[in-house]
């Protein structure tokens, strides 16, 4: 018996076995499950539009396979654009020369969007606030830069936008604004990049920045300051708006350690607040956030960033908000499972993230690591954790309102076929107005429960679902109800159909 053979035998035992005995009965019919598609690893850089459009077209097809629902791509690296900005210049990671005009032109976060409503995900447009420069850009073209070098400094062959200098803050929001303003996305995300990460014995050249905003904080609390001015600012951008669009952040997994903080983790690593900059807890507090990724990409059993104790700490400390676990596929793969050594931590950790109530998802870094299903991760969730479909966590802070119903539900034979049209329910603002419908087939004698995931047959944007016709024998009721755009659920309508 082959090696692949005996694996394969040993993962259906594994899934057999989970759900048997473990969560299965507790698949949610809400959770964010994304996926972060990066530019920075240059996979884009100068194949063309036509490779890259391919590339990402077999991606999203296996990650809507896999059952992901939300798409964070990567379009601002660098003070740059993966799309037409009139701010900014486009990116070498995608081009391979900052400034260059894509050939044949097309807009990368304009397609994605299209592509990933077509397969019901959401797509957020994920920016790096601060970084201006990496080390592997040879000049830059920003005619902000240009103007204005006095409000960068660099560090360690980076150059990065000062997050103290009131203009720089104002300047990002404007970037997003712009987004926001010109494309139907779904949120805008920022990662764990604030002030850099610290390097032994380089200090932050900040100084003269300091002396003329410090105001007499210390400068801890004042870079601090400055980050939370720059979150509350994007906030309240976004909102001003489109109030809709989500806010979201994937911060480093170390809030803080408890050697620095009794309240803070039994960690000892790098550290948001202290090294970063990074109040996250802050922004969950005063409601600048919509959702919270901590990247706990550690393995359980690591022994200064134990996956476990962060997963219990970020729960006790999710606040208000949802909680999203950055999970690090590769790392996954690489541990065994504490309990069991014949299986690797895939089981373990979604076994402790369901487990929790302030867990409400989780995000994979990164989307080709899922497309690769490296030692079956994808195959894992595939068949036990996203085994059925998934709406959006609730968002009731930016809007509770469910849509109105769907009207006219009907079967009709037509040359296609046998098919459900309804019609979309009217609505008098954007926030009202579906966008999406979700299709429940039931057995004739089964109670309707439309919170059962396991009988949802489509999320779709269409208002028609082909029906599976065989001989018309059988009846089942059919159920729709709308979405609006942050996923509030309408009031089912039923159609009792013979198929």
């Amino acid at each position: 018996m082959t090696m692949k053979r005996i694996a394969s035998l040993l993962l259906i035992f594994s899934i057999s076995h989970f759900l048997n005995f473990s969560y299965a009965q507790l698949q949610p019919k809400r959770e964010f499950r994304g996926a972060w598609i990066q530019c920075v690893n240059n996979q884009w850089n100068g194949i063309g539009r036509d490779r890259m459009q391919i590339t990402l077209i077999n991606q999203l097809d296996e990650l809507q396979r896999t059952g992901i629902n939300a798409i964070l791509f990567q379009v601002r690296a660098e003070g740059d654009a993966l799309y037409q900005s009139y701010m900014e210049p486009w990116s070498r990671f995608l081009t391979g020369v900052q400034g260059k005009v894509p050939e044949p032109y097309w807009d990368p976060l304009a397609w994605m969007v299209e592509q990933c409503h077509q397969r019901g995900m959401e797509l957020h447009a994920w920016i790096n606030p601060f970084r201006a420069k990496t080390k592997g850009t040879p000049s830059l073209t920003s005619a902000y830069f240009l103007q204005h070098p006095d409000r960068f400094f660099e560090y360690d062959g980076l150059w990065l936008f000062d997050p103290g200098v009131p203009e720089n803050r104002q300047y990002i929001c404007q970037v997003v604004a712009d987004i926001v303003q010109r494309y139907d996305v779904d949120g805008i995300h920022i990662d764990d990049y604030f002030y850099p990460y610290p390097v032994q014995g380089l200090a932050i050249p900040d100084g003269n920045t300091y002396a003329k905003y410090g105001h007499g904080l210390s400068i801890g609390d004042w870079r601090r300051q400055n980050v939370n001015l720059f979150i509350r600012d994007m906030f309240q951008t976004i909102r001003s708006i489109k109030p809709w669009v989500k806010f979201g952040v994937a911060p480093f997994g170390i809030y803080r350690n408890m050697s620095s903080d009794p309240a803070g983790s039994a960690t000892n690593g790098l550290q948001n607040y202290d090294d970063l900059y990074a109040d996250v807890l802050e922004w969950i507090r005063q409601g600048w956030v919509d959702y919270n990724i901590p990247q706990l990409y550690w393995e359980i059993g690591n022994k200064a960033a134990d996956y476990a104790t962060l997963l219990r700490w970020w729960d006790a400390n999710a606040g208000q908000r949802p909680l999203y676990i950055g999970q690090d596929v590769e790392r996954t793969v690489k541990f065994a499972d504490t309990t069991n050594p014949n299986s690797h931590q895939v089981f373990q950790k979604y076994n402790m993230q369901r487990a929790y109530p302030n867990v409400l998802g989780s995000c994979q870094w990164y989307a080709k690591a899922v497309c690769d299903n490296p030692a079956n991760y994808t195959t894992v969730l595939k068949q036990a954790y996203h085994q059925y479909p998934s709406l959006q966590p609730e968002m009731p802070w930016i809007d509770a309102k469910a849509p109105k119903r769907v009207k006219r539900l009907t079967p009709v034979w037509t040359r296609d076929g046998y098919i459900l049209f309804w019609t979309a329910p009217t609505a008098r603002k954007e926030m009202d107005r579906a966008t999406q419908y979700v299709v429940y087939r039931f057995q004739k004698a089964e109670p309707i429960d439309i919170g059962n995931p396991s009988r949802i047959v489509a999320i779709t944007r269409d208002t028609y679902f082909p029906l599976p016709y065989l001989n018309g024998q059988t009846e089942y009721v059919y159920v729709v109800t709308a979405l609006d755009r942050l996923q509030n659920e309408s009031r089912p309508v039923k159609k009792t159909i013979k198929l």
